[in-house]
């Protein structure tokens, strides 16, 4: 049985390496750095949350013997016919790409790695990074030649979390190899490992610019339906009954506006072709607009209460989107710093994290006897369990912000409170 290495048990590596490892046809060992990760996992305990089906397969890998996990990436390399990376490229505080964890890894990949060994790097990445980066960089430490003495490929992540393992088999992999043998090994292996249909592409630059445009493609027409909806706050139109009416036309696929876009795909990917030329545009622009929504928003709810100078504000939601723990880029953030800017003092409520979680972001953790102090609602993210919020509760609140124009209008209204929406103000 052949082995795998997947380096990187977050919240996508862990779940490839448990499909993987239940295929039937692999062995997989699990490679992180993080000590208290691998600790877990070898327990048997998914440190991922909300990703149905991973704890199942995770401890049926163990019980078959057919998965592990360690801290030693070189050795597991060594050990191996099959490496797969999927080591997060991030983007620092001024949006230029940071390197630092997959580089990491592929100076460990680059000293174990033996002859014949096929790698496949899944981190969404900058275009050319899989060949001119750490294609070189593993030929330089290892002393091998990439298509020639190993195999080298790229097929990008494209699954959507709190459902990673039905995107695994429902969506096709898109995969390229930096010659014709890399790239028949690598549609061998996930035609063997997830059973999955298969797209090749011509080249690593082609799979690797596809992941991005996705993301930028979501980006761009996010911040298309938050101009509109700005635009149709000040004509009085309903940007909701629009985008019905519009979307019954089938060349209109216009998406929800909101407060903002988070996540560490659609707010980060785009700056790796902005960093990398494309720097003048609708991405950039996008980019722009998705990220003043939180002001917009602060503005209206000042414009609605008349000011928020010592105001008690409550947001709904630290989370990015709904049910998924996870802060990188959350709209929330913006709206904490805008609205304590304001003069506002900040309660956020999320069932996900607990109050020293979101203390941390440097808001204060609301109670429920909290209620009473509440002038003002924004609601960010729409987790399951503010579907059943009873807003009566907020005997002094004046509006309610649905941020993800989800709300009822007509029971909000009946508390006697004014509701508004993003691009509903009607």
């Amino acid at each position: 049985m052949k082995k795998v290495t997947v380096v990187g048990l977050g919240k996508i590596g862990l779940p490839l390496a448990v499909v993987f490892a239940n295929s039937g046809n692999f062995q997989v060992i699990g490679a992180d750095k993080n000590e208290m990760v691998v600790n877990q996992v070898n327990k048997g305990i998914a440190h991922i949350n909300n990703e149905p089906g991973v704890d199942k397969l995770l401890e049926r890998a163990r019980q078959n013997g057919t998965f592990y996990s360690t801290t030693n990436t070189t050795e597991a390399v060594s050990q191996s016919n099959v490496v797969i990376v999927i080591v997060p490229v991030l983007i620092k505080e001024n949006n230029e790409i940071n390197y630092d964890y997959i580089d990491s890894a592929v100076e460990d990949i680059g000293k174990g790695i033996k002859k014949d060994t096929l790698v496949i790097f899944e981190t969404t990445i900058p275009t050319g990074d899989t060949r001119n980066r750490f294609g070189k960089k593993i030929e330089e430490l290892s002393g091998l030649t990439m298509g020639t003495d190993f195999y080298l490929a790229y097929s990008p992540e494209r699954v959507y979390s709190n459902r990673i393992i039905e995107d695994l088999a429902n969506y096709p992999k898109v995969v390229s190899g930096v010659n014709e043998k890399s790239l028949q090994h690598a549609i061998t292996f996930y035609q063997n490992a997830l059973n999955c249909d298969v797209l090749p592409v011509s080249s690593l630059e082609t799979a690797e610019f596809t992941k991005v445009a996705e993301s930028v493609y979501r980006d761009v027409n996010i911040a298309l339906v938050n101009e509109l909806a700005v635009y149709a706050d000040k004509l009085g139109v309903n940007i909701k009954e629009v985008i019905t009416a519009a979307n019954s036309e089938p060349f209109s696929h216009l998406h929800s506006p909101g407060v903002g876009v988070g996540g560490h795909c659609i707010p980060v990917y785009p700056y790796f072709f902005i960093k990398n030329g494309l720097n003048d545009g609708l991405v950039t622009l996008s980019r722009k607009i998705n990220d003043s929504m939180a002001n917009y928003v602060v503005k209206l709810v000042e414009e609605t209460i008349n000011t928020l100078k010592n105001k008690n504000i409550l947001i709904l939601g630290l989370s990015f989107r709904e049910n998924v723990k996870e802060t990188t880029k959350s709209s929330t953030l913006l709206l904490i710093n805008e609205f304590k800017q304001k003069g506002a003092t900040v309660y956020v409520d999320d069932p996900l994290f607990t109050p020293d979680e979101i203390s941390y972001f440097g808001a204060i953790p609301f109670l429920n006897n909290d209620s009473e102090k509440i002038q003002a609602i924004v609601l960010q993210a729409y987790h399951d369990q503010f579907k059943n919020i009873d807003f009566k509760n907020f005997q002094n609140c004046k509006l309610v912000f649905d941020g993800r124009n989800v709300l009822d209008k007509k029971s909000i209204a009946n508390c006697g409170m004014t509701y508004r929406g993003v691009g509903i103000n009607c």
